[in-house]
């Protein structure tokens, strides 16, 4: 391949990618003036809901429910972890790797690469515009 044709691969391909940009901007602002909406109209049911003490409300068009959500988030690690191991509770916490750090300890202790850890290595292409002076 000539570098003419690299020259207007790489063109074309900054162009989409700026074409995606923009699009990607249009559509998450769009997307939250609904989010919003949505969540006023979420709060005014609820409220209904709250006043007339109701675990669900049913209407022509749906049914609305109340529900609990809980959220979990430790101040004391620590405390976290040693829970977890003495009841091997390890279903507690997410199964997945970070893998910039993995990488990292991977490099710094080479001889404890652990059995069963599968590494995807992949070629990537990434451009960058240069600037024009």
């Amino acid at each position: 391949m000539t570098d003419k044709a690299m020259d207007e691969l790489s063109a074309e391909y900054l162009e989409l990618r700026l074409k995606r940009e923009h699009l990607k901007h249009e559509w998450e602002a769009q997307d939250t003036k609904i989010a919003d909406e949505m969540n006023k109209i979420e709060t005014a049911m609820l409220d209904v809901l709250n006043e007339t003490n109701a675990s669900s409300i049913s209407t022509d068009n749906a049914v609305i429910m109340r529900r609990v959500t809980q959220r979990y988030n430790p101040t004391n690690w620590d405390a976290v972890y040693k829970l977890i191991e003495r009841h091997s509770a390890y279903g507690l916490l997410h199964k997945r790797i970070h893998d910039g750090n993995m990488k990292d300890f991977l490099d710094q202790h080479p001889d404890e690469y652990p059995a069963g850890l599968n590494v995807d290595s992949r070629y990537a292409v990434t451009v960058r515009r240069k600037s024009s002076t």
